[in-house]
């Protein structure tokens, strides 16, 4: 039995869900004729209280998008040090956009709305780039699977607000914080100017991600959608995936934040673990003592036992449990663990 810890993006279309997609009704979505994409996209957008949304094969070019949108070349945005659209899109930031980002060292993935205020430039200094954005990374990938404090969120929109600043959000994994926090999502749509979602990861479609904003917005990504190479033909089959799991698959959320809180609690009893992120998600990030054994040894031992994960860098590692992580999957690692060394 093959235990992949990796991410949450491993998981496979369960049967009801193929069968959603083999029956799909498709058109050409590029002439915005595909009835199953323009009903997800009308069904986003009304979940997130948003004039429209737009269909993209995945986060990071929806992410680009939306940054491409609310800047223009030369301008910065800001982010906390660990924000997805920093580390994990290539440098989209400045390929795409021209734009810099100034980073906040924040806590586990989230800055304070003084932090936030504190890295704006005077808009009236021409010496330094124009701040003309705010992204948000909710949940936090680095973080360990964080989630926002909504108060504080709201206090950072204040600031935007004043500074005259967009207010962007990766929610790559805002159903796992919808979850967690028994939040909705018309909260979220009332705050952000732009939101993007992913389908991929904790809902287990094989690809795609939503943006949701206005529609004057979302016309204009329409556009930069096509530049960027992101225009699908008949992907209402892929369409359908992310229908069926907003009907099937965001409440089963809970069961991998609940095994991943389990994991957590196996990893602090190992004496050769050296500390365990908090756990609120299905992220789980953690700490060997190089003392006791390598980073490498640990990950070799699991993958002798065929069980799967990836280190993060500077020494952490990251187990992510998902939709393909069976509770007897489960039973075994926790057996694994307790007796690997």
């Amino acid at each position: 039995m093959k235990i992949n810890l990796i991410s949450d993006t491993v998981t496979r279309p369960t049967p009801g869900m193929l069968d959603a997609m083999m029956s799909a009704k498709v058109g050409d979505d590029v002439f915005k004729t595909d009835p199953t994409v323009n009903a997800l996209e009308e069904r986003v957008a009304q979940l997130f209280n948003k004039e429209a949304a737009l269909f993209f094969p995945s986060g990071t070019m929806a992410n680009q998008t939306a940054i491409k949108l609310h800047t223009n070349p030369g301008d910065q945005l800001i982010c906390d040090k660990y924000a997805h659209v920093y580390n994990y899109e290539g440098g989209g930031v400045s390929f795409n956009s021209g734009v810099s980002c100034k980073l906040v060292n924040g806590k586990r993935g989230m800055m304070t709305a003084q932090e936030v205020a504190a890295e704006i430039n005077p808009p009236d200094f021409y010496h330094s780039p124009l701040t003309s954005l705010v992204c948000i990374e909710n949940t936090t990938n680095k973080g360990g699977g964080a989630c926002w404090d909504f108060n504080e969120l709201q206090k950072i929109k204040t600031v935007c607000k004043t500074h005259n600043l967009a207010y962007h959000l990766d929610g790559a994994r805002l159903w796992n914080a919808l979850v967690a926090k028994n939040e909705n999502a018309e909260q979220y749509g009332n705050l952000f100017d732009t939101i993007s979602v992913c389908f991929s990861k904790g809902l287990g479609c094989p690809i795609g991600s939503v943006l949701v904003g206005s529609a004057k917005a979302m016309q204009k990504a329409l556009r930069i959608r096509k530049i960027l190479g992101g225009g699908m033909r008949q992907s209402g089959f892929i369409a359908a995936a992310a229908c069926y799991a907003l009907d099937h698959q965001i409440k089963r959320l809970a069961e991998d934040h609940t095994k991943a809180k389990e994991i957590g609690v196996v990893l602090n009893s190992l004496p050769f673990i050296k500390k365990v992120a908090p756990i609120e998600t299905n992220i789980i990030i953690f700490e060997i003592d190089e003392k006791v054994c390598s980073e490498a040894f640990f990950i070799e031992k699991l993958k002798a036992k065929k069980v799967h994960l990836i280190g993060m860098g500077q020494g952490k590692l990251r187990i992510v449990t998902h939709l393909d992580y069976t509770q007897e999957m489960h039973d075994k690692f926790l057996t694994i663990l307790k007796t690997l060394l």
